[in-house]
């Protein structure tokens, strides 16, 4: 599995990849939010175009538990990444997982490509 080496860069924490392993990228989201789904359809085309990347995604639903949605009603979408997968019990920060900081709605494909790989450049 891939090991990630952690750090801070300001209040971002950044990581790097020691194999070429997939990592997990976990999205909250609910039905009809549109920012989600703009954000899913980037991920999605990064996925396909910068396979070096190594990346899967799942998707969390808030709106199928209490406690997401009283956690992230106000912040979706919110993203982690997650040096192994994790089940729906496991919550991300204590699994190792990073949040990412958010991006602008308003990003292009390529600008989600390039903050992937600053966040966790393979």
């Amino acid at each position: 599995m891939a090991r990630l080496l952690q750090g801070t860069v300001g209040r971002v924490k950044v990581c790097k990849m020691k194999s070429k392993s997939a990592v997990e990228i976990i999205l909250y989201t609910k039905p009809g939010c549109h920012l989600c789904e703009g954000l899913a359809q980037k991920l999605a085309a990064v996925q396909e175009q910068a396979v070096e990347l190594n990346f899967t995604i799942t998707f969390r639903d808030i709106t199928t538990r209490d406690d997401w949605f009283q956690r992230y009603q106000y912040e979706i979408p919110v993203v982690f990444l997650s040096p192994k997968p994790l089940t729906d019990d496991d919550e991300p920060v204590a699994s190792g997982a990073i949040a990412l900081p958010r991006l602008s709605p308003r990003s292009s494909v390529d600008r989600v490509e390039q903050w992937l790989r600053r966040h966790c450049p393979s």
